[in-house]
């Protein structure tokens, strides 16, 4: 019986699994290291919260009794829940959650490959491997945030219109999906509908599988629709709206500069290696009216402007990271297919070994780089947010009310009414999030007794107000940052 080459074996999968244990060991023993263990974001934090609360109390809720819509990933959320009714430790459930991810997605990605370039039949899969251990992907898979789940729908939607997948159902379901991940999985209806109307032989199949694309997207974003409008009176999650507010001054960052912080970030590590791959792909897409590879690169593309035009480009580019591995794939296909040709080409062995040696040694590197910067985030985290959080849960009054621009760990490890100045679980700061000076008009108007931020974030705020407590870490401060502090707003 013939084997099945787009097939991988055992072998292959187990080879995937043992370098994502290893990258995975790698980071946290990087962060245990440098700090502790710990997530590299205050939002992992907030998640924790809302599935620590689903789990214990069946609400949706930062504080348990006060329903609201600060959670941008309800899905991811409730599987973190999981593991709270599991009595599993929250990082134990939240890193083994994010390797899955990784690992889906690196099989994904060593399928595909197999299945587009016919020559690529390696003895290791090496494509799969490299994924395991992409920085930006491994970065994601231990943040405790659902960043790359939300990349593994996104590439196996664009990969199912690559390899001319025709079932819209499945891919309408995907994308339904993909909205209860983030709500920019939105942005996949583009491309689906696009190769949709490009592939259908006639009119009535065009309609046809359009009708069953929305059908199965339908039957999954309406009760989505429906659960944001119950939690929060509105269609998307109180995340959806604070986050652009927040950073209008993003958006007024000359256009050309906020494109060259986001080339940076993906050519930061291998990619650099694979961007002309990226190039090459490109025109055999064109060239070969690969409708479902040039769908999935104009997705690509119109994500990336999408984020750049609303939201800053820090934290080693976490908002564009779910792009990433469908731009890492195009690379990587174009290199699989000119490593194995066997044209004549009088330098092509040059090209070969240049290219083979730069995404090994860029790769190798990053995985390095990537674990030190991972280590350095949650050093932040854990002795700025954490210990902030731990030091009001055990110091200040019961009955006082906080106001915190950070709330994650704060919602996690004390108990104080919050009020929220990222307007995730408190809306009504949003139309002013930015005025410092109508900040304090709500505070007062809430009865804040205590602010904590970072002072350069709220410079108008911290000014002249007493100081109770402060963090005093040292490795904030040897990035040039000042402390985390607890201020007196009021006294009590």
């Amino acid at each position: 019986m013939k084997s099945n080459p787009e097939k991988l074996s055992h072998r292959d999968l187990l080879l995937i699994a043992g370098a994502i244990l290893i990258i995975a060991g790698i980071y946290l023993s990087a962060s245990r290291l440098t700090y502790g263990i710990g997530f590299p974001l205050d939002d992992s934090w907030i998640h924790q919260t809302y599935a620590r609360n689903l789990a214990l109390h069946g609400e949706w809720a930062f504080r348990p009794g006060i329903p609201s819509a600060g959670s941008t990933s309800p899905l991811w959320s409730a599987l973190l829940a999981v593991g709270f009714l599991l009595k599993l430790s929250p990082y134990l459930w939240t890193y083994l959650l994010g390797m899955l991810s990784l690992f889906s997605l690196s099989v994904l990605m060593e399928w595909t490959v197999r299945k587009m370039v016919t020559s690529y039949r390696p003895h290791y899969p090496w494509v799969g491997i490299f994924f395991a251990v992409e920085w930006h992907l491994a970065w994601a898979a231990m943040s405790g945030m659902e960043t790359l789940l939300h990349g593994l729908i996104v590439t196996t939607v664009l990969v199912l219109l690559m390899t001319n997948s025709p079932r819209y159902l499945t891919l309408g379901l995907l994308t339904g999906l993909g909205v209860w991940v983030r709500p920019d999985g939105l942005t996949l209806l583009g491309p689906v509908l696009l190769v949709i109307v490009l592939n259908g032989q006639d009119a009535r199949s065009r309609v046809s599988s359009i009708t069953r694309y929305l059908i199965g997207f339908g039957s999954l974003f309406v009760p989505y629709l429906l659960f944001n409008l119950a939690i929060g009176s509105t269609p998307m999650p109180n995340t959806f709206y604070a986050k652009q507010a927040e950073y209008v001054s993003w958006q007024g960052i000359p256009i050309l500069n906020r494109i060259g912080q986001m080339l940076l970030q993906l050519l930061v590590g291998a990619g650099l290696a694979l961007f002309p791959g990226v190039i090459g792909w490109l025109v055999k897409s064109v060239r070969q009216r690969m409708w479902g590879s040039l769908a999935a690169l104009v997705w690509c593309a119109g994500y990336l402007g999408l984020y750049i035009t609303r939201l800053p480009v820090y934290q080693h580019g976490r908002y564009l990271m779910p792009a990433m591995p469908v731009f890492f794939l195009f690379g990587l296909l174009a290199f699989a297919e000119y490593d194995g040709g066997k044209g004549s080409q009088r330098y092509r062995w040059a090209v070969q070994l240049t290219w083979r040696a730069s995404l090994f040694m860029l790769t190798l590197a990053f995985i390095f780089l990537g674990a030190r910067s991972y280590s350095q985030d949650v050093a932040v985290i854990e002795s700025e947010m954490v210990v902030t959080a731990k030091w009001a849960a055990a110091n200040l009054p019961t009955e006082a009310v906080i106001a915190a621009h950070d709330i994650g760990a704060l919602g996690y490890f004390d108990d104080h009414r919050l009020i929220d100045l990222a307007g995730l679980v408190s809306p009504d700061v949003i139309p002013f999030i930015r005025d410092e000076a109508r900040l304090a008009e709500y505070l007062d108007r809430q009865g804040a007794d205590y602010l904590i931020a970072f002072p350069e974030f709220y410079p108008h705020l911290t000014a002249g107000a007493a100081t109770v407590f402060m963090t005093d870490s040292a490795i904030t401060r040897s990035f040039g940052q000042k402390n985390m502090v607890v201020y007196l707003w009021k006294t009590p």
